[in-house]
């Protein structure tokens, strides 16, 4: 697979900078951003907002009217304007430098089970300096408990 591009579909949660699913492939199709919008809609709950670049994935019409249908509105940062969706771009940045300059894959299904295992670590056991030194699973978990304190004591 040397020399050959990958696409990599990543989809974060800005709250808690979780990353919610990473897809790669040789292309990544707006029917494939509907499935993984789709699984996450089922298993988190639908976003009132997503926000993307200006890819053809993104700004596909089936995607547009995917999203609208369930009321979830798209937010595009403007062409060349990265600071934008400075999330996404740090986390870009951190799987580049902690995991793809670090491999060499043989096969779309090797990086796909490699950035999986990466997505772990970096969801439940990687600090982060602007989650209070938490992983983003312990900041959200920590942020559903202290709602059900609130709830509890008003």
């Amino acid at each position: 697979m040397k020399g050959t591009q990958l696409r990599i579909l990543n989809v974060l949660d800005e709250f808690s900078r979780e990353c919610l699913a990473i897809r790669v492939g040789r292309s990544i199709t707006s029917q494939e951003v509907i499935e993984v919008l789709k699984y996450l809609s089922i298993t988190r709950g639908m976003a009132k907002y997503i926000r993307s670049d200006n890819g053809p994935e993104f700004v596909a019409k089936a995607v547009s009217e995917w999203l609208e249908k369930r009321g979830s509105k798209t937010i595009f940062i403007h062409p060349g304007s990265p600071w934008e969706n400075s999330y996404i771009e740090s986390f870009n940045g951190k799987l580049r430098d902690e995991c793809l300059n670090m491999e060499i894959f043989d096969s779309v299904e090797q990086a796909g089970i490699v950035l999986e295992n990466w997505r772990q670590e970096y969801n439940n056991f990687r600090p982060h300096s602007a989650l209070a030194g938490l992983s983003p699973l312990h900041y959200a978990r920590r942020y559903q408990e202290n709602l059900k304190l609130e709830a509890i004591t008003t």
